[in-house]
């Protein structure tokens, strides 16, 4: 680990000097006033566990069973779109260094590496997130590309049934359609590391829908395309048409309510991740920790119950996993880190959450991750 940078906030901060303002915008952004954004870092940071000293302690073991494979820690990388917009190659970055900690990656539709190339950085150890497409052809396609390439999780995003306002993309002319504007320009001539970095990888494209786009395509009409290709709103008949045919694990992220946990057990999935889309989407609503904690009342023994959102240390997965999610995963942090450090960056900060979380359970006396919800502080 890189001792210039022993924290979250701290690569943020050097990012926020390396990047674009209007890149790092798209990274630290909400919807609205960002108020369900702060809401998810404070309410995590509330949750309060409880040390025992005295008891005897044989030492703190992060290993994780999750879906019949066992990682070194009990969080991965969660699906990003764009990240090659706030960082070139980010994507492949984070992907490699998920697969050196032994921890999974998760690529997102629009993100901007490919099925392909993540599988064979992975060695096909890696989850694939799916924006519902409108055409059910494209979304047979998609899902028969995982499949061949090893995939064995598929996770259907289920909090993005329409476009968010995000005031800070649309003054940066990322909205949709989106538009670069004079002072992006300036932006980036002021930032000459990331833009000759850009400028060697080469324009952050949508690698996994590039086959299915039209060639030549410019931003606006890049934008357009993307909006009439996605159908963002999942239903029963939706997942059990997906459930019929994925014979792999079936995850659904977004869940945050207890009716839309009901409708997704019984379809057959194996897993829910609890998440607000990291307060991207819903300005009023509810912290990712505090539905979690009530789907986990419910659910915790009938469903695999994960979270993100929120999350900037080790000491919040501890607090996520003590409030019932059995398996955490990590969206703005390692970005912060890939955009802080480059290359370098993926490894930063899974080593810096495995030393706070290892931390953490030392000095609260807990073994073993699932031992957490006996540490929490009602």
């Amino acid at each position: 680990m890189d001792s210039r940078f022993p924290s979250i906030e701290i690569l943020a901060a050097r990012a926020k000097k390396r990047m674009p303002g209007f890149a790092y915008d798209y990274l630290t952004g909400g919807c609205f006033s960002d108020t369900n954004l702060a809401r998810n870092t404070q309410e995590i940071q509330d949750v309060q566990l409880k040390p025992h000293y005295l008891r005897d302690f044989d030492g703190a073991c992060q290993h994780t069973t999750l879906f019949g494979k066992t990682y070194d820690a009990p969080f991965g990388i969660a699906p990003v779109g764009l990240q090659g917009l706030m960082w070139p190659k980010s994507c492949e970055i984070l992907a490699t260094a998920a697969k050196q900690h032994n921890v999974p990656f998760c690529l997102s539709t629009v993100g901007t590496a490919s099925i392909e190339t993540i599988a064979e950085i992975t060695e096909g150890d890696f989850w694939f997130q799916l924006y519902h497409p409108a055409d059910k052809s494209l979304r047979d396609k998609l899902i028969q590309r995982a499949d061949q390439v090893g995939c064995k999780t598929l996770v259907l995003l289920a909090d993005t049934p329409t476009f968010a306002y995000r005031p800070k993309e649309i003054r940066n002319g990322l909205s949709i359609p989106p538009k670069m504007t004079l002072s992006n320009f300036l932006q980036m001539a002021t930032h000459p590391r990331w833009s000759i970095a850009q400028l060697l990888a080469g324009s952050p494209e949508f690698k996994t829908m590039k086959p299915y786009m039209p060639n030549g395509l410019n931003m606006q009409h890049l934008g357009l395309f993307m909006n009439e290709t996605f159908s963002g709103r999942l239903s029963a008949d939706k997942i059990k048409a997906i459930r019929d045919q994925w014979k792999g694990n079936l995850v659904i992220k977004g869940i945050v309510n207890p009716a839309d946990a009901e409708i997704a057990i019984k379809l057959g999935v194996d897993g829910l991740i609890v998440s607000n889309h990291g307060g991207r989407q819903l300005d009023a609503g509810e912290s990712s920790i505090k539905s979690l904690s009530k789907l986990a009342q419910k659910y915790s023994d009938t469903v695999t119950l994960m979270m993100d959102g929120g999350i900037r240390s080790g000491a919040d997965v501890a607090s996520s996993l003590a409030c019932g999610a059995k398996f955490t995963f990590l969206g703005r942090a390692p970005m912060f880190g890939a955009c802080a450090m480059g290359d370098q960056g993926g490894n930063q900060v899974l080593e810096i959450f495995k030393r706070q979380l290892q931390q953490t359970m030392e000095q609260i006396g807990c073994e073993g991750v699932e031992d957490l919800p006996k540490h929490l502080i009602d």
